[in-house]
């Protein structure tokens, strides 16, 4: 990683842009001395320096709504961060989940909240999970499963039937995202494959 350059303004301070690791939405602009660099790192809680309080302020130090840290990148010029974390609540101060006040969302992000459930009933297996049933009959039964949600989102799409077919496929769906787990693998990393084929 480029080291940051903090003499390069009178003050010490460079601009931090914080973007959510998961969404991509830039949740605020604060800025950062060395100090709150250091700390920022060390703590694993993303820590700014107040310009109105004259102080180290680290982000939801009064509220609980914390920014973790997952990353840090310095610009070409090594004069801006770009801090990339997960978000523990509502990020502004006045309660919306970006300082620009957008909802914190997209597509992906239920699926990436599926992922998580399922990963858990595999690593925590419980006798009344569906989906830890699954794991516990292997990797045949669990794509056995696929080809027949396969065959039902079939046949409901040729009989014109939308809602049915809409079922089918959360159905299919579902079933997939636990056969990648299966394998180690998750939907990423079929967009990564989709992404290189693309160019």
């Amino acid at each position: 990683m480029k080291t940051a350059n903090f003499n390069k303004n009178k003050d010490g301070l460079l601009p931090a842009i914080v973007q959510d690791a998961q969404t991509l939405k830039v949740l605020m602009l604060g800025y950062m001395n060395h100090e709150a660099f250091e700390k920022t790192q060390s703590s694993g809680k993303v820590t700014f320096f107040s310009r109105s309080k004259k102080r180290l302020w680290t982000k939801g130090e009064e509220s609980g709504n914390f920014l973790k840290l997952v990353s840090v990148k310095v610009d070409c010029d090594k004069d801006t961060l770009l801090i990339t974390a997960s978000p523990l609540g509502p990020t502004c101060h006045q309660g919306t989940d970006t300082c620009w006040g957008e909802d914190n969302k997209s597509d992906l992000s239920f699926v990436r909240k599926l992922e998580a459930v399922i990963e858990d009933r595999q690593n925590k297996p419980s006798k009344d999970s569906y989906v830890s049933s699954l794991f516990d009959k292997g990797i045949h039964k669990i794509a056995q499963k696929v080809g027949e949600e396969s065959i039902e989102t079939v046949i409901e799409a040729i009989a014109d039937n939308d809602p049915f077919f809409m079922e089918e496929a959360a159905d299919l769906f579902f079933h997939y995202l636990i056969l990648l787990k299966s394998k180690g693998k998750c939907l990423k990393d079929v967009l990564t494959i989709l992404e290189e084929r693309e160019r």
